[in-house]
């Protein structure tokens, strides 16, 4: 496994439970779910929209850690915590994924804290 990357943002979460936050191996990158934190104040805003624009800004941080970006994402699941978040969070999803268009899934589930209202992971695929 030579060609393995590991990057990690610092969070308590991925020290607690032994994960990096993403992964790539050859082409590939992993980045694991990640929720609306501002992980430099570990901070959380109340608003689901803002919520997800801090997921992508640690998610476009992970993915460039490992020289990688967005515009290589090819698969993308979506937890939120009830059916209506999408109509806020869409906006948002447009904004940083129009003309990427990669594969989607959203699924309503409960996180793992009441704050948590989105949780986003993908999957991109470096040529």
């Amino acid at each position: 496994m030579s060609d393995r990357r590991k990057h990690s943002t610092g969070s308590p979460f991925e020290k607690a439970a032994a994960y990096s936050r993403a992964i790539r191996q050859g082409p590939f990158v992993h980045v694991s779910g990640t929720t609306g934190y501002d992980y430099t104040a570990m901070e959380m805003p109340a608003d689901v929209a803002d919520q997800a624009r801090n997921c992508f800004t640690t998610i476009a941080a992970s993915l460039a850690a490992v020289d990688a970006s967005l515009s290589d994402v090819v698969r993308v699941r979506y937890y939120v915590t009830k059916p209506e978040h999408f109509d806020a969070v869409a906006p948002v999803l447009k904004e940083h994924l129009a003309g990427i268009d990669p594969a989607a899934t959203m699924i309503v589930c409960q996180l793992i804290r009441p704050e948590m209202l989105i949780e986003i992971e993908v999957t991109a695929q470096v040529s």
